[in-house]
């Protein structure tokens, strides 16, 4: 398939800018993917679909406050910089994007607070927007990284057209998070509450967790037509064994295995074998998965509308089909659902 055959135009005031008031709230379109049908919902409905013993698998990666704002030494310009990951925690090592990154060479200074608790030097360029930072500071250990932390903001994607706020902070992350290390949301699993997971349990429906620590590769645009081409960064993902075997049980008793976010079922895939059967891990996965292909772990797929030509959009046509997935997304526009990572949500059923 070709990147061009994944064009969507999405309204503006379609694309979701602040959350829902909560959590469960927001709207589901439902796709049959064997006939194509579509139904809408609410995500509270989702319980219905899945029967005593089914499984639902969650991620529960945490995001941190990713984003810093600074000054550069002696012009005092204005410096954004996103952190990505943590390179060497004695070191103070990290890989970051910077902007506007023409004005940020090695050997630069980067100042964060008036006091200049943490100050960062400019020691490698690794891509066009991205350096290599050393912080520096007199914090030690965990004093460090939380101070750090408090002088980030929450790590909203770029199409949120507002500062982050305090309520992002909370909202922004699901109420499961453990693992820390994601620089954007597990965008599907914000929709589940308490009230959510306790509905789910009077339905007998069960839920287990992975770890995927979801990096901006997931984001990047596609600049190939041929989908073949098209290289994933990679991302850190943990799988357990009591999980694995698990899911091999469930697939021996004929349950429902929904993978809940592009980023469970990209890690489901990762370690899957072709009988479905997969293998704890902890390591990390450049999979990129686009149609034609065969799933062979979760046979339900929860996911929000995701944008043109994205990814995440071309895994989801993946799983529920080109033609039925690509009309859902048009009835979805026409009914008003709204996209991205506040937005509403789709099921994929048989």
């Amino acid at each position: 398939m070709k990147l061009s055959q994944f064009k969507l135009k999405v309204p503006e005031e379609l694309i979701a800018q602040e959350p829902a008031v909560y959590r469960d709230e927001a709207r589901m379109l439902v796709l049959h993917r064997r006939s194509g049908d579509v139904e809408h919902k609410k995500i509270t409905d989702v319980v219905n679909y899945f029967d005593d013993g089914d499984e639902f698998i969650f991620n529960d990666t945490k995001v941190f406050p990713a984003r810093l704002f600074g000054n550069k030494e002696r012009t005092g310009a204005h410096i954004e910089v996103f952190l990505l990951r943590e390179l060497n925690s004695q070191l103070r090592y990290w890989d970051v994007l910077v902007d506007p990154a023409r004005k940020i060479r090695i050997g630069n200074k980067l100042f964060f607070d008036d006091s200049n608790t943490i100050v960062a030097e400019v020691i490698d360029n690794t891509t066009s927007r991205g350096r290599t930072l050393r912080f520096l500071s007199d914090y030690t250990g965990e004093e460090f990284r939380k101070r750090l932390y408090e002088l980030g903001k929450t790590p909203l994607p770029s199409y949120i057209n507002r500062p982050a706020t305090e309520e992002d902070a909370e909202r922004y992350q699901t109420i499961f998070a453990k693992n820390e290390g994601a620089v954007a949301a597990p965008a599907t699993g914000l929709h589940f509450s308490k009230t959510l997971l306790k509905r789910m349990e009077i339905h007998g429906i069960d839920y287990d967790f992975l770890t995927s620590h979801i990096g901006l590769g997931t984001f990047k645009d596609i600049e190939v037509e041929d989908l073949t081409k098209h290289k994933m960064e990679s991302e850190q993902i943990e799988i357990s064994q009591a999980l694995a075997d698990k899911i091999d049980r469930l697939h021996e008793q004929e349950k429902h295995i929904c993978a809940i976010g592009t980023d469970v079922m990209r890690a489901l895939e990762t370690v899957a074998g072709t009988n479905g059967h997969i293998k704890s891990y902890s390591g990390w996965t450049n999979k990129f998965i686009y149609p034609p292909y065969d799933f062979n772990v979760a046979n339900a797929f929860l996911c929000n509308f995701y944008f043109s030509q994205s990814t995440q959009l071309i895994m989801a046509a993946a799983f529920g089909g080109y033609e039925e997935t690509m009309h859902a997304y048009q009835v979805a526009i026409e009914e008003g659902y709204r996209f991205g990572d506040y937005g509403d949500a789709m099921l994929i059923v048989d």
